[in-house]
């Protein structure tokens, strides 16, 4: 049995999450009670389906108690995996503006900005448990193909996802080992390559003439190859690699595509671009 578990904070893409994993064919419940996982998860599988998606929240009772309940299911045997969905607390505040939904928390005596805080609060052992995707500046389009990605067949049991970043956009929420590569030589002052990005044969050939851009990539492939296995070992099933530079559309590209090439015979790999996604512009 596959199971995959969707949790977050309000307003982050859940439900987009949910219509994913319903299209390619899992059986989803959304909202269901921590306590009813084993039950749940054991009858649909009794009943034929093999691929359940569940939607956890913040309003789950003893929401405390899912560590213990996954711990339960992988020692069945059940193929599990954890997605929290994030977002900035700016993000979130201008999502439910533009929708004029009230925010699951909301009570008397509580602005929209302490619901989110409180959430947040409430879902921090839960997040430590999944693989994080910030949908802070991703539009529903990119983070549906981001999912779709994540369901795809794995070569091995952790998958190494590399994602360039604009640091002027803020260090994604997602990120678990942040690379900064601003003190490379910058594309974008060169005659004719700042409106390209990263995986532009003139923005390559230009990188790839720069030793020091040679050097750092190279210690980038040593640590990886030292580190990663590591990872492996303490039982992590997503490590998420973030290369930031100024604006996400030159050098961290270019890394993020060379790393990506350099580790796919051995792991699965996914390569993520947050800027060229958001369609943002400017040095880089």
């Amino acid at each position: 049995m596959q199971l995959v578990l969707v949790s977050g904070l309000s307003g982050s893409g859940k439900s987009i999450a949910l219509e994913v994993l319903e299209d390619s064919g899992y059986y989803c419940v959304d909202n269901l009670p921590a306590t009813l996982l084993l039950d749940v998860a054991k009858f649909l599988n009794d009943g034929g389906h093999g691929r359940i998606a569940i939607s956890v929240d913040a309003r789950s009772i003893a929401l405390s108690s899912l560590p213990q309940h996954l711990a339960a299911l992988r020692a069945l045997g059940t193929e599990t995996m954890l997605l929290f969905l994030e977002a900035s607390a700016a993000t979130l505040l201008r999502r439910f503006s533009e929708t004029r939904r009230s925010h699951p928390l909301a009570i008397a005596g509580l602005t929209l900005t302490e619901a989110i805080e409180r959430e947040r609060v409430l879902l921090a052992g839960v997040s430590e448990l999944g693989h994080h995707i910030d949908t802070s500046e991703l539009q529903p389009k990119v983070l549906r193909n981001w999912i779709k990605d994540l369901l795809g067949p794995g070569g091995g049991s952790l998958t190494l996802l590399f994602e360039s970043f604009a640091f002027r956009d803020g260090i994604p929420l997602d990120a678990d080992w942040v690379v900064d590569a601003r003190m490379l030589p910058n594309p974008y002052y060169e005659p004719g390559l700042a409106p390209l990005t990263g995986r532009d044969a003139p923005v390559i050939e230009y990188l790839e003439r720069q030793e020091k851009v040679g050097e750092f990539l190279e210690d980038l492939r040593g640590f990886l190859a030292r580190w990663l296995p590591e990872a492996r070992r303490d039982n992590r099933n997503y490590l998420t690699v973030a290369i930031g530079c100024t604006g996400g559309r030159h050098r961290s590209v270019y890394l993020a595509e060379r790393l990506a090439r350099a580790f796919a015979a051995d792991w699965r790999v996914l390569v993520r671009h947050r800027a060229l996604a958001s369609r943002s512009s400017g040095q880089s």
